[in-house]
């Protein structure tokens, strides 16, 4: 099922998602799905031995809620593309906070700038290429 085509405006600010906080069991439930078995992800000990504050989230956990943030908005069957860059650890007991904006609009085509952050701390940010009105 393909869904309507929603209005986005060049400059606008996408409503924001806010998530959290990160709890063990959210990271022990993703692991489990995506095979990431890396101790940093749920051995305390071992994480702060690595020089980490203790267990972290994997990276493509914050990716995957941002991919989803995007197409819960547009769509799936409406984004042409989507990429992320990882700028930052996200930790047990932490509230990510999704958000983004329309960079550019042509022809059919908008760009979103999209972050994933915990207060100013930006953990992840991207791109995603949309279609729209």
């Amino acid at each position: 099922m393909t869904r309507t085509l929603i209005a986005l405006a060049a400059g606008q600010e996408l409503e924001p998602r806010v998530i959290g906080p990160i709890t063990q069991t959210d990271i022990v439930r993703f692991a489990g799905a995506g095979g990431d078995f890396n101790p940093l992800h749920h051995d305390d000990e071992y994480a702060r031995r690595a020089g980490l504050p203790g267990v972290i989230a994997m990276g493509q956990m914050q990716a995957g809620m941002l991919a989803a943030f995007v197409s819960d908005l547009v769509g799936v069957e409406n984004l042409l593309g989507f990429s992320v860059r990882f700028a930052s650890p996200l930790a047990i007991g932490e509230t990510l906070r999704l958000g983004g904006r329309v960079e550019t609009l042509d022809n059919g085509v908008a760009e979103l700038l999209v972050e994933a952050a915990v207060g100013e701390r930006v953990v992840v940010s991207g791109r995603a290429r949309v279609r729209t009105l």
